[in-house]
């Protein structure tokens, strides 16, 4: 197995992108930008731009394209160029590692990257949140808001407890150990941040590699199906926070937090802007004085009751609608449905290689937090959306190379 790093600082200057992503708001722009430009000069001077091009390549180009074209003729004016230069910035980082010709060596190093990075910021949320007291909820500093902060564990939980599965067996106790005891702070911290959607789609994700272990080892279904339950009973029994959430809107019956009413906004501003949408980033523009007139524009009765204002409208695809309409949310869904297809139609062997389970692992956890949470929250962008492209590159860059093996 070839060791050595095929591009020594390029490498460097992605564990930096990655350390940063949920540290640092700065730092992580600057990694980014200088990332992609060595990338681009590395592969302008070996002519080497990692092989033919294939479908992901003109979906990812499609996507970045097709942001700016909807910026261009979004409905309101604003952000929306901001909007299109973040999906640049992680579509732009799909496309480098899928091109990058990474070894196995260095997509295993950028796995535990990606653990470690969670872990320091988890670290200085949990003292924030419980020792200097300076934050009111569980939230990664550069993430932000506790939901989003939520949605980054989730995927990283995902992506460990696929890396911890994958090397079990050929790790001695001490990081069997550790990968255990890490991937059991990261769930309990999903608790702690008191998202529901969060703790309820972790769990489900971690019985579902679960199950597609069942093709190596029984063993892994039996520990996390123990595991979850454990948490989900002392949960239970211990009335924590998330636990009481749940019941309290339960019993008052607004179980979705009065996002119909945020769903019955955004929905409006689609209907007025159907193909190109307000604008990404411009959600915040649509106010109840637009809506009231759209809807008498339209000929509605508009009644005040029926909608509540936010920053985004708390669905990943409601959002779309709103914000890209028709075109880009077909893009969005076109994306979402060929990685789903990937993931089935790539699910390793039972004789595969470790990393080839944990990589499927760390891309079906970001895809599966994604879509689901993505009902009811805003995924795909920003820190977790470079955490998930991330992963979604490294398992195409890893079959890409895989293929290429078996060719020679």
């Amino acid at each position: 197995m070839n060791t050595r790093l095929s591009n020594p600082f390029e490498f460097f200057l992605l564990v930096g992108l990655i350390i940063f992503v949920p540290l640092l708001e700065a730092p992580k722009n600057i990694f980014w930008a200088i990332f992609i430009g060595v990338w681009v000069t590395n592969h302008f001077r070996t002519k080497d731009w990692g092989g033919a091009w294939d479908l992901w390549d003109s979906l990812i180009a499609i996507w970045i394209l097709s942001s700016y074209f909807i910026s261009a003729f979004s409905g309101l004016h604003n952000s929306e160029w901001g909007g299109a230069n973040d999906i640049l910035r992680y579509a732009s980082i799909l496309w480098a590692i899928k091109r990058s010709g990474y070894n196995r060596i260095e997509f295993r190093w950028l796995l535990i990257a990606i653990a470690f990075s969670t872990l320091i910021a988890l670290i200085y949320a949990l003292w924030s949140l419980f020792i200097t007291h300076t934050e009111h909820a569980l939230e990664l500093n550069s993430v932000g808001h506790v939901n989003h902060s939520a949605i980054y564990l989730a995927i990283s939980f995902g992506a460990l407890i696929s890396l911890v599965l994958a090397f079990w067996e050929k790790c001695h106790i001490g990081l069997r150990t550790l990968g255990a005891g890490l991937s059991l702070l990261f769930a309990v911290s999903i608790f702690i941040s008191d998202s529901r959607a969060a703790v309820g789609i972790s769990l489900l994700a971690a019985l579902i590699l679960g199950l597609a272990w069942l093709r190596r080892s029984k063993f892994p279904l039996v520990v996390l199906l123990a595991t979850t339950t454990l948490l989900v009973g002392s949960a239970y029994l211990g009335q924590v926070a998330v636990v009481q959430k749940q019941e309290s809107l339960t019993q008052s019956g607004i179980i979705l937090s009065n996002r119909n009413l945020i769903w019955n906004m955004a929905l409006v501003a689609w209907h007025k802007y159907p193909i190109f949408g307000v604008g990404m980033h411009n959600y915040n523009q649509i106010s109840f004085d637009k809506v009231k007139a759209w809807q008498e524009e339209a000929g509605n009765v508009y009644v005040a009751s029926e909608y509540a204002g936010s920053s985004h409208a708390h669905s990943l695809y409601i959002t779309s609608l709103a914000e890209r309409g028709l075109i880009g949310t077909g893009i969005l869904l076109g994306i979402l449905l060929a990685w789903f297809l990937w993931l089935i139609r790539f699910l390793p062997k039972a004789d595969d290689e470790d990393l080839a389970w944990a990589l499927w692992g760390g891309s079906f956890s970001a895809f599966f937090v994604t879509v689901s949470i993505g009902l009811v929250n805003t995924t795909l962008h920003h820190e977790h959306a470079i955490l998930s492209t991330m992963l979604l590159g490294m398992w195409l860059s890893f079959l890409k190379s895989r293929k290429s093996s078996a060719a020679a």
